[in-house]
This record gives structure tokens, sequence and C-alpha cells, in this order.
């Protein structure tokens, strides 16, 4: 009994929550590296612990050498530091950096650190770049620079999604699936129309992270602990050389409160887009229950049961969902680390970085890429399951009221019974008799005391008007399933994603524009 405890603790300890290497299905992988990058792959795995290459690179000690620099220029400009100092401060401000990228170079994360290497190398007099400034106010500033950027990988990275999504919708304006309210199918629409209700979704999230981007990039720089100081810095210069639009104006604001709301805001996006990924992903996984489903995942997003060879796992699909539930599970960590809390602790402070929210959305967006690119939908198989419900069925009410003036509750409760008599006779809406539907509208029209008349409907409309490519073709209005309407919504979508990556593509330029124009004001310090 006690050995079999063991092994069963064993076996628990071991097995991994998803697929293992072992369960991932048969691949040609040569190496055990080559194995685990499968493995990885399928399963989701993290692989990157920031945002972005340039997110990595601008780590805490970057942006401490970028606000020395800015602080040396600013505080040389405004007299501050006296001009003769201004070579050797300049060049101990440029070795703390350099040093770093030599082999046993030092990367300190606190300023005083970095300070202690500057003078070292130029003496005391270097550490007049600390005038009128704090750690409270360098690490706000810090913060919202790496959420800036933190934002823009996102925006990024939603960008890249949307435009797959409305790529695969423009080949399926006229690929007929059904639609499902209440868990029930409901009517038939178009794969494209689908697609363009997500796509324009994440267009509304791009919306919000265009519209935070101004209240996020403002500068706190210069505003020292809370209070700012007695020397006469010059802040819009601070914020202009470290790529800020502008500055947070209320000094107690900028290095306490808001590091404290924007980063929630920011989260909040972010829960926002994972709300709606985690609701597609569950849309497409409900295929699987089927024995036959008009839409699967094509192999190199699945992995083969290790006992069940019947079964192909769409492992992208779950592991990209957990990471949706990661997603909304961090921003949650961000709001409980604020609620309740004095301004000014350190608690929720930097929580953006440590709760990976950001990476775990650009994580989260690049599985969801690949499950969309995996799928395969068959047009005649999802045709195939709306003609085996009577999806159509509101057409014949419709119908009759648009080309015969039958009034609506009559032509409803005709319907009403065409379906009650199909289903109780186990016949689908290709095989019901013209002639049984002939009797119910006699008996509908009696209900409701109309003047007999012949069944409006010849047994050709009546096979049209029950006909779901039919129902989808013929619908009118602005934002209908019908073909010529999704295209124009298509277009309208690749214009607003073509807005904003012009925008994305506007944001990051003004930043390399900032850096450039650091290193220019900087430079001259040292060539003196």
């Amino acid at each position: 009994m006690t050995r079999f405890i063991y092994a069963f603790i064993a076996v628990a300890i071991l097995a991994p929550a998803t697929a293992s290497a072992a369960d991932v299905r048969e691949t040609a992988c040569k190496t055990t590296k080559e194995c685990q990058e499968e493995s990885n792959r399928i399963r989701g795995v993290i692989v990157r612990d920031e945002t972005s290459a340039t997110a990595k690179a601008q780590d805490q000690f970057y942006w401490m050498g970028r606000i020395n620099m800015a602080s040396t220029v600013m505080l040389l400009e405004e007299g501050i530091i006296p001009a003769r100092l201004a070579k050797p401060i300049a060049e101990g401000v440029q070795y703390s950096i350099a040093q770093a990228q030599q082999p046993g170079g030092k990367r300190p994360t606190d300023v005083m650190q970095v300070e202690r290497i500057i003078s070292d190398k130029a003496g005391p007099d270097a550490t007049l770049i600390h005038s009128g400034r704090s750690r409270q106010d360098i690490g706000a500033s810090i913060r919202g620079m790496r959420l800036r950027r933190a934002v823009l990988d996102t925006a990024d990275a939603l960008m890249t999604t949307r435009q797959l999504v409305i790529d695969i919708a423009s080949r399926n304006t006229e690929t007929f699936v059904p639609a499902y309210t209440n868990g029930v199918q409901a009517q038939p629409v178009s794969y494209g129309h689908y697609l363009m209700a997500f796509a324009d979704s994440f267009a509304r999230d791009a919306q919000r992270l265009r519209d935070i981007y101004p209240r996020l990039n403002l500068s706190p720089m210069g505003t020292a602990v809370l209070a700012n100081s007695s020397w006469p810095l010059n802040r819009p210069r601070l914020a202009e050389l470290l790529g800020f639009d502008g500055v947070v104006v209320n000094s107690y604001d900028a290095g306490q409160i808001h590091s404290m709301d924007l980063p929630l805001e920011a989260a909040a996006i972010m829960s926002s887009v994972a709300v709606r990924v985690g609701a597609m992903l569950q849309d497409i996984h409900t295929q699987y229950h089927q024995s036959h489903p008009w839409m699967l995942l094509d192999n190199s997003q699945t992995y083969t049961s290790s006992a069940m060879p019947q079964k192909l796992n769409p492992g992208s699909i779950m592991t990209a969902r957990a990471k949706a539930s990661d997603v909304v599970a961090s921003t949650q960590l961000m709001l409980m680390r604020v609620h309740n809390i004095t301004p000014g602790m350190t608690d929720y402070k930097g929580t953006f970085d440590s709760s990976k929210t950001f990476v775990w959305t650009v994580e989260m967006l690049n599985q969801f890429s690949g499950v969309l690119k995996a799928i395969r939908v068959d047009p005649k198989r999802s045709l195939e399951e709306l003609n085996g419900d009577w999806t159509t069925s509101m057409e014949l009410a419709e119908t009759l009221q648009r080309l015969h003036q039958v009034p609506f509750r009559v032509g409803h409760h005709f319907a009403t019974l065409v379906v009650n008599d199909a289903k109780a006779k186990n016949l689908l809406p290709t095989q019901y008799p013209y002639d049984a539907a002939v009797k119910l509208y006699t008996e509908a029209a009696e209900k409701y005391q109309q003047p007999l008349g012949k069944f409006p409907l010849d047994e050709k409309s009546f096979r049209a008007t029950l006909s779901a490519e039919t129902m989808v073709r013929t619908r009118v209005g602005i934002g209908g399933p019908q073909p010529a309407e999704v295209q124009r919504m298509i277009n309208l979508g690749r214009d607003a994603l073509a807005r904003d990556q012009a925008w994305l593509a506007e944001r990051n330029n003004k930043l390399l524009e900032a850096e450039a124009k650091l290193n220019t004001a900087f430079a001259k310090y040292v060539s003196n």
C-alpha cells in the first residue's frame, strides 16, 4: 500500500497539467531541443519575459541612463550645473552606460548605485545631476516609459490579430454557417460576417489604447519626492528629451497617483481583449464536441492522445484560452494591489510589470493568431448543419408579410405549426411536404380569423424561403450578413486598421526622434 501511495505521488508530481512532449502528435523532430520546441508550441509555453525585444533592451538600467543623460542636458541648459563641469559629468554619465556593455559590467537597478559608478569616474561634482530629483520621480518616470512601451507593443500584436481576422473574413463572405443565441442555433450568417463582429470589437480595443496614450505618456520627472524642489527645473524639457508628450502637472499626482490609475486603466483594456479572445476560442472549441464538426484545426495545432488514436486534441485552443484567463486574473492582481491602500506605498508601483499582464496579453494574441491560421472550415458541412435545423423558419413569416401582406402574427403562427409538425415527424426543411404546409397555413389563418385564401407561396418559393443560403443573400440593411455588405464592412475594417497602424508608426517614430534628440543634445557636452 505504501509503495502504491509513493508511486501515485510520483506520478502526480511528474504529470504536467497540459500535454507533455510524449503526448504531442508524432513529429519529425530529431533532437531533444526540437522535440521540446514542438511540445512548447502546442502547449503554449511562455517564450518571452517582455512584450518585445525593444522592451527587453529598455530595462530599468537603460532608462536610468537615459534619465541621467536628460538631467545632465537640462541642468546644464538651465545653469544649475556650471558649464565648467559639463564635460567631466557628461563623460561620467556616458561611462556608466558604456561600462555595462563590457564583460563584467554592472547594470544596477538602483539610482544610488548608478550614481556611485558615475561619481567614481567623474568625482563628487557628478552628483549634481541629482539636483531636484528623487527615487520617487525617477521610478515613476521609468514605470511610465516601460508601460508606454508595453501598451505600444500590445497595440502592435492586436493589429496583427485584427489583420488576420479580416483576411480570413474576406475569404469567407459566402461561407454560410450557423449563429447561436442562448447556446441554440438561431439564424444563418456568413463566416465572414461572424469574424468581422470580432474584428470590430478588437478595433474598439485599439481605440481604447489610442485614447489612453495621451493620458499615459506624461512625464513625472522633475517633481522630486512629491512636492517639487527649490531648483527651477525645466520639466517640459525633461519630458521632451524622454519622449513624453507633456508633464503630469500636479507633483503629488505625478509620483503617487498617476502610477496607480493609468496602469489600472491600461490593464482593463487587456482584460477586455482577453475576454473576447476567450469567447471566440470557446466558440471554436465547441465544434470539437461534435462527431462531424464544420470547423477544425489542421494538425499543426493539435496533438494525438497517448491512448486513443482517433483523438486529435486541439492543444493550441486550450492553451490560448488558458492564457486569456491568465490575463484576466493578472489584472485582478493589479486591482487588489491598488485597492484600499494609502497613496505612496510601494505595493502598487510597478505591479503592471510584475503581474506580466502585458507580456501575457502579447503571448495570448500570438497563440490566438496561431489558432486562427490553423482553422479549416468545411462550407459543405456548415451548410448541412444549417439545413439540419429549422434556422430559417422566421423567414417564412417575414416573407409572407413582406411579399403578400399576411399579418406577421399569422405568419409566425404558421411557421410555428410547420416547425412543430416537422420536428414531431423528424423532418428537415428540405424534406417537409409542401401539401402539409398548405394545410397548416389554412389552420393559422382560421385561428386569427383571416379570410381564407390560397397559400401565397408556390412550392419553389416555399423551398427558397427555407434555404439558409437564400436567407443570407436576401438580407438588406446596414451591417447584415449579405455578402456585399460583409465585403463593405471588411473594407471599412481594413481602413480602420490602416489608420491604427499609421498611429502606431507615428508614436514609435516620435519616440525614436526623442531618442535621437537626447543623443544629440548630450553628445555636445561630451565632445567639448
